[in-house]
């Protein structure tokens, strides 16, 4: 059976027409069930019938467009293909303005028949996915934003419900754009800590220079430029949760002062001798497999043992394929909504991508090709980087023409540089926090290029 084929319900009261109709549909490669009534059809037509209905519009008993009308109560989106004689066409147009598919006058070509019910069930495949996939989502999303029905994500949603409420200290370990923040934040608000804070720290996208400052905290006088007390993230955390992403970028010197918080639940901020006790909850996470002394580096051993307590994966987009149709279709009503459109038919060329795409930006990237294919302006990226103009850029407000061009001006420049970071802000020349906010708000993946430049 050939991708274009499927199920094809034929109606005529001329049995020679009918045995005629299954043998150019079977090997068309579709599959026929052919009616001599439309009574006896009907009884095989429910709103889960996943093909066309043609039908002959002069019949005894129940007619074509009484049969279209019974058809369309069942399921106006099922197409209806009428079969008509010369003196019943103003019938048949009047059909196709109430809802019929598409009608075709005797005689006819085969090969007219058959290109008009390729494309009929083309689209009701493509009706019937795009339920599946709303319903999907209503079913397994709930309150719980770690959408997924594969296996390893049933479990991590089990484990998450399990450690939620204890103080153990956990380790996320996942690939950019699998949903650290989110599990981290789910721990937090299913904890009894949920009402006192949730500190969400980037270790990689701050500077060694301020990093010692933001996560101890400093008093007035503590160096020069340090003329008021500010309180650090870990003690703003007292009472609720610590999340350290990309802990793996924290430099040595400060795992050593990091270790000794977690084995003492104190702390002593830049500028005095005062020991300050906290009780916090850390959570932390890697893109890194800490574990592995090669992919460790200079990342301490004991303190990769001391936040491994509880160690949470979570799997890459292409781990849990069956997934990404679900988590697209919730993506997509929630772009939809934010824009103020309504929820588009999935194409088929998006389904092909959603199918062999890889995702290297898992998560976070399906979300913004949610967002494009919401706005109609999948392929966008490619172009605007080649100057041409389209409609669908022209009728955009201000600020999301200048999110795109600000989105591919910065690939272009991580492209351009290797994935070298250090080199693409000297190049952009913005702050290191503001490339990295922009990064984060772009989906945009610095490790991407490195690996595009290594191999």
């Amino acid at each position: 059976m050939s991708a274009e084929s499927g199920p094809v319900i034929f109606i005529d009261d001329d049995e020679d027409v009918l045995r005629a109709a299954t043998q150019m549909l079977k090997l068309a490669s579709f599959s026929p069930s052919v009616f001599g009534s439309a009574e006896a059809a009907l009884a095989r037509i429910d709103g889960n019938f996943d093909g066309p209905v043609v039908s002959d519009i002069r019949m005894p008993g129940l007619n074509g467009l009484q049969l279209f009308e019974r058809v369309k109560a069942i399921d106006p989106e099922i197409p209806v293909v009428l079969i008509t004689g010369h003196a019943d066409v103003e019938l048949a147009v009047a059909a196709i303005k109430d809802g019929a598919y598409d009608f075709i006058s005797k005689p006819y070509a085969n090969d007219r028949l058959l290109v008009t019910l390729h494309r009929a069930s083309e689209k009701r495949r493509l009706v019937l996915e795009n339920r599946r996939l709303r319903d999907a989502v209503v079913r397994s999303a709930g309150d719980i934003p770690l959408i997924g029905e594969a296996p390893t994500m049933i479990r991590l949603r089990e484990t998450l419900s399990q450690i939620a409420d204890t103080d153990v200290d956990v380790l996320v370990e996942g690939e950019t754009g699998t949903g650290k923040e989110v599990v981290a934040d789910l721990l937090h608000r299913w904890s009894r800590r949920r009402t006192k804070p949730f500190v969400a720290l980037n270790c990689g996208a701050l500077p060694e220079s301020v990093i010692d400052s933001e996560l101890f905290g400093h008093e007035a006088g503590a160096f020069t430029g340090a003329q008021r007390r500010r309180t650090g993230r870990i003690e703003h955390s007292n009472g609720g949760t610590l999340f350290l992403d990309e802990i793996e970028s924290m430099p040595p010197a400060l795992q050593v002062k990091l270790l000794r918080v977690l084995e003492t639940r104190q702390i002593t901020p830049l500028g005095t001798n005062e020991t300050r006790s906290i009780d916090l909850r850390v959570v932390s996470a890697t893109k890194a497999d800490l574990g592995d002394p090669a992919a460790r580096g200079d990342f301490r051993e004991d303190l990769y043992f001391r936040l491994n307590v509880v160690t949470l994966r979570i799997p890459p987009l292409r781990e849990r394929r069956e997934d990404i149709p679900m988590l697209f279709g919730h993506f997509l009503e929630r772009a939809s909504k934010r824009f103020s459109r309504p929820v588009p038919d999935i194409s088929a060329g998006v389904r092909d991508r959603l199918a062999s795409h890889n995702w290297p930006g898992n998560v976070r990237e399906l979300v913004h090709f949610a967002d494009r294919v919401a706005l109609g302006l999948e392929g966008l990226g490619t172009l605007i980087a080649s100057g041409r103009k389209e409609q669908a850029v022209s009728s955009l407000p201000l600020s999301e023409k200048v999110g795109l061009y600000e989105a591919t001006v910065i690939r272009d420049a991580l492209q351009e540089c290797g994935g070298d970071v250090r080199r693409t802000i000297e190049v952009l020349g913005v702050p290191r926090k503001t490339f990295y906010d922009k990064l984060k708000r772009h989906g945009i993946d610095a490790a991407d290029y490195r690996k595009t430049a290594i191999g």
